[in-house]
């Protein structure tokens, strides 16, 4: 069963062009074989002056409210949570690349959005893609983030972005000539002035916020005794260590958007491979003491 036109009289309603739907995007398919497109609508535009208006209204034909992605994230199953990031990323790339950065023409979308192409230079932009003419800010940048232990307890710490109460591992970008291993170390001492001893991989995510960046998660140690931490106030709101107990308390909380207690600290969703490396350390704190 086709959703087009459905899709097409809600837009119709909102005063939007029904031709948008041409700006949609491939992000999967089910088990039927059925295709799943995203689309933005725009509701969230500077330039929309009656963006806040459509919204409210558009909650009330669809007898839904909508809500910050990094909030969803906490009540979505990873399958569904996994395709509003791959869509947020695409929509995101496709934006940014309307115009060709060498004959400065109007690029066009294929059907999947897996490409644009334009037609004046003949030069074809892929997502991510590193192509001799890309545009840098539109690729995946890569991230290293750090869960740092001394043996009994972990490190965690929070930005002064994070929602309320929200603590995660050390993380940040990789500079130009660096391995991940001088990355981790640089990264580390510049935040919370530790030199690590050992570091261990343990894997790598796709994640859209607040760009596309490759998470690259890994395990480190400090030496016992040398655990006194330095926060970067130009960093860092807060870091502090954290207990056995403490995190595996934390882990348990559900939907801490709607729970949070005074004095209590909570953690990334459970999609968020922070969330993973978190989990392992409380289910085998040895892992970061591994050697690399």
């Amino acid at each position: 069963m086709s959703l087009r036109p459905e899709l097409e009289r809600l837009l119709a309603k909102f005063g939007q062009d029904t031709q948008r739907i041409e700006d949609s995007v491939l992000i999967g398919c089910s088990k039927q074989h059925e295709a799943w497109f995203a689309l933005d609508l725009g509701l969230n535009s500077s330039s929309s002056l009656n963006a806040s208006l459509q919204k409210a209204e558009m909650e009330i034909e669809l007898k839904g409210s909508f809500t910050d992605l990094r909030k969803a994230l906490f009540q979505l199953n990873t399958k569904d949570a996994s395709l509003l990031t791959t869509a947020q990323a695409l929509l995101r790339w496709h934006d940014a690349h309307q115009f060709c950065s060498r004959s400065g023409q109007p690029t066009k979308k294929n059907v999947a959005g897996s490409k644009r192409v334009c037609p004046s230079s003949k030069i074809i932009y892929y997502p991510q893609a590193p192509t001799r003419i890309s545009i840098p800010s539109s690729q995946m940048a890569p991230v290293v983030i750090t869960l740092v232990s001394d043996g009994t307890r972990c490190l965690l710490a929070r930005q002064s972005s994070f929602p309320k109460g929200m603590y995660s591992a050390l993380a940040g970008f990789c500079d130009i000539g660096e391995s991940l291993e001088e990355a981790v170390r640089r990264e580390v001492a510049e935040e919370v002035g530790l030199e690590l001893e050992r570091l261990k991989y343990s894997a790598s995510q796709h994640w859209s916020f607040p760009n596309s960046s490759l998470m690259i998660a890994c395990h480190a140690s400090v030496k016992p005794g040398q655990t006194e931490i330095q926060v970067n106030l130009k960093e860092l709101e807060a870091a502090g260590w954290f207990s056995h107990d403490e995190v595996a308390t934390a882990l348990r909380r559900n939907n801490p958007y709607t729970q949070q207690q005074n004095g209590t600290f909570w953690l990334p969703p459970k999609l968020a491979i922070a969330h993973q490396l978190i989990k392992e350390w409380v289910e085998k704190p040895s892992c970061s003491t591994l050697p690399a």
